[in-house]
């Protein structure tokens, strides 16, 4: 696809091949030739604007000394993986600032997501998507209404892949009780809470008003986990005109430290499903 963004996964590997040549002492230029191209190749295979082969892959690994037998093996399936348009990109939607997101979260196994306001995305049943962009100051057309609400329900398909992620989600009681779309839509959406916290891969959590003041008074955020070492943990905080994307040790350990203080606070997953039945009394 001509023109088209770089996947999450190329750009992540691009980022592992420069860190491992970098610490591998060897410039662009002996790369270059150790796979019999010009460096400029090689410059842009590690900032993503190019694919590289995998025997060009391997190659490289065994130059810079990877001698893991495993992470060659992740990282040629990282190379594999990161050819195929995500299938937000199949889809044909212009989304270009939620592409990145929605690569994260389709190539995690480990999602944790703190909503103080609202219910998470994964979560969320296609009238109360619906009604949350009808609230919003985005002027939208019927189609373009429905496009969006589609990429939303799509990308829920993730929890019923084979290989689906390990999904967190700490919720506000402020969520559950805001009226969403009116009380029909909000009863369906708390009954698909609780259908869904009985799902083996969803642990659900609320963290009530009578806890007070807790660790997440900052907002919302979303931290994602991989399963391969080529991608570290990423934090997602979402605004008003994007997304941020954190990554630093730091910044993973405090967002971590935040996730597991607000588990402590939260109610336990049964007790959260208690609660949520009585809030569903709210909306009779």
């Amino acid at each position: 696809m001509t023109g088209a963004r770089p996947t999450v996964r190329r750009r992540r590997l691009a980022a592992v091949l420069l860190a491992l040549r970098e610490e591998a002492g060897k410039t662009p230029e002996e790369a270059a030739e150790r796979i019999g191209c010009h460096r400029t190749k090689i410059s842009r295979i590690e900032n993503a604007h190019l694919g590289i082969s995998l025997g060009e892959l391997r190659d490289l690994l065994a130059f810079y000394g990877v001698e893991d037998a495993d992470y060659v093996e992740q990282l040629v399936g990282l190379a594999r993986r990161g050819r195929e348009p995500g299938w937000l990109q199949r889809l044909g939607t212009a989304l270009p600032s939620y592409a990145d997101y929605v690569g994260y979260e389709q190539s995690a196994n480990y999602i944790r997501s703190y909503e103080p306001l609202l219910v998470t995305g994964l979560l969320q049943t296609p009238d109360y998507a619906r009604a949350l962009l009808e609230g919003s100051n985005a002027i939208l057309s019927r189609q373009r209404m429905d496009e969006l609400v589609g990429v939303r329900m799509e990308r829920q398909r993730v929890l019923e892949d084979d290989k689906h992620p390990r999904l967190c989600v700490i919720e506000g009681e402020a969520a559950l009780l805001t009226c969403v779309g009116g009380s029909k839509v909000m009863r369906a959406q708390l009954d698909h809470l609780l259908t869904l916290a009985e799902h083996p891969n969803v642990e659900l959590q609320v963290v009530p008003h009578s806890a007070g003041a807790h660790a997440g008074f900052m907002g919302a955020f979303v931290l994602f986990g991989f399963p391969t070492p080529a991608f570290s943990d990423v934090v997602c905080v979402e605004h008003y005109t994007g997304t941020l994307y954190l990554e630093t040790p730091e910044e993973i350990e405090t967002y971590t430290l935040t996730f597991d203080s607000l588990r402590s606070t939260a109610l336990a997953p049964a007790e959260s499903r208690d609660l949520i039945t009585r809030l569903k009394t709210t909306f009779d």
